[in-house]
């Protein structure tokens, strides 16, 4: 095992998850081609700018191209996180923020004319303009270990108010035998920027209970409207606590340097990106 490339436990942990070529010629080793990925994402370097240990660049390229494409990374998540479940391993107390990532000039260069078509140039390709420049932001959604559950890209200037309804409908969890898959937590925890009459009423109504501090401009005009403006909402400060979780979380994925500045020129590339570190996140946890 070399720097930057997976454990034998890690190894033996995703093999399964990889789909096998059916047919065709014989293609490169998986273990090779998957280190070849994750030592890219892990440092940040250009794919051709791969050792030469893990051969062609162009062919990793494609392979990993391709599983975004066909969503082979986000299976893969998902198929793990079922395992977790199954034991009992998820702590469903979810916390959920966002991070800004600035946009390296390589990425910052893709489609800003042309406009977006299609499923992988959404949002032209998530990237925004915020205070840093050209960027994009990540909404994360962790288990109460701080291990991700589900991630949404949007460019950098999104509100993330906006987004934490769709970012919650993503969290799906395969049971390990029949039924549907788990897509509510038992709890939220999420800070101001989350504080909202229309995220509460969805949260409430989906029976999931919630620890969102109110902002002070909402308590008031809350409290200026008098029995009007209703009832305090309520607050768990001890629960709160526990919100630097996601903290945590966004750390270790920043860890990863393809992570940490977006060297991917599309939306689905670069949440392919993030997808695999989530994977070893998970990997190293079980």
């Amino acid at each position: 095992m070399r720097r930057h490339e997976l454990s034998d436990a890690e190894w033996e942990l995703l093999a399964a998850l990889i789909p096998s070529a059916c047919r065709g010629r014989p293609r490169a080793e998986d273990r090779r081609v998957i280190n070849g990925m994750v030592y890219k994402i892990r440092t940040g370097v250009s794919w051709r700018d791969l050792p030469e240990r893990y051969g062609s660049w162009k062919s990793i390229y494609t392979r990993f191209r391709r599983y975004a494409i066909a969503g082979v990374f986000t299976r893969a998540l998902q198929q793990i996180q079922a395992q977790a479940d199954a034991a009992g391993d998820i702590d469903w107390l979810v916390q959920i923020d966002s991070t800004i990532i600035r946009a390296h000039q390589h990425a910052a260069a893709t489609g800003r004319k042309g406009g977006s078509t299609g499923r992988t140039n959404r949002n032209d390709h998530a990237l925004g303009r915020s205070r840093g420049g050209l960027t994009t932001k990540i909404h994360l959604a962790c288990d109460g270990r701080g291990r991700p559950l589900a991630v949404l890209m949007t460019p950098g200037q999104r509100h993330d108010g906006i987004c934490a309804r769709p970012l919650l409908e993503r969290i799906r969890v395969p049971r390990a035998g029949l039924g549907r898959p788990r897509c509510r937590p038992d709890h939220v925890i999420a800070d101001k920027a989350y504080s909202s009459r229309g995220f509460r009423a969805y949260l409430r109504k989906r029976g999931i209970g919630h620890t969102i501090p109110e902002k002070s401009d909402q308590k008031r005009h809350r409290q200026n409207r008098g029995r009007r403006g209703g009832r305090p909402t309520a607050f768990d400060s001890e629960i709160y606590r526990r919100r630097n979780t996601v903290e945590r979380c966004f750390n270790q994925l920043r860890g990863f340097r393809g992570i940490a500045t977006r060297y991917e020129k599309t939306a689905a590339s670069y949440e392919a990106a993030v997808t695999p570190a989530s994977l070893l996140l998970w990997a190293r946890s079980i």
